[in-house]
């Protein structure tokens, strides 16, 4: 099967040798993703903004893709603070609430840096 990588031109893809996702036939991987923390629509204290941004950023990616959310099977969502739980999870609802993938919810010690709060890893089947 053809295999097609996603870049986004982060520098982290680069440094750290990855891409956004993968394709494998109708199998669809996507990184850990966080916010774009810009200090104003997206702050570094407001779990609610950073995983909405989170989501439209993967929304994004998968349409590059020609899906959507609709074919998210699983999430896996880390954040450095449980308790951030219901801002999170109303956001992953905004996206989800009719799809409903599987899901787990995970409290880490830190992200790769002191303002994120939350980080989605995404899988997607596309149904042929």
């Amino acid at each position: 099967m053809k295999r097609e990588n996603i870049l986004t031109g982060s520098p982290w893809e680069d440094k750290m040798g990855y891409c956004r996702a993968v394709r494998i036939g109708n199998i669809i991987e996507v990184s850990g993703t966080v916010a774009v923390v810009d200090g104003e629509k997206v702050k570094a204290d407001d779990a609610y903004a950073q995983t909405y941004n989170i989501l439209e950023r993967v929304e994004k990616v998968l349409q590059d893709l020609n899906v959507g959310m609709k074919d998210v099977i699983r999430t896996r969502i880390f954040t450095t603070d449980i308790t951030s739980f219901e801002e999170v999870a109303r956001a992953h609802a905004s996206f989800f609430k009719d799809v409903k993938p599987t899901t787990g919810f995970y409290e880490i010690s830190k992200l790769v840096a002191p303002e994120y709060l939350v980080e989605i890893e995404f899988t997607a089947v596309v149904q042929e």
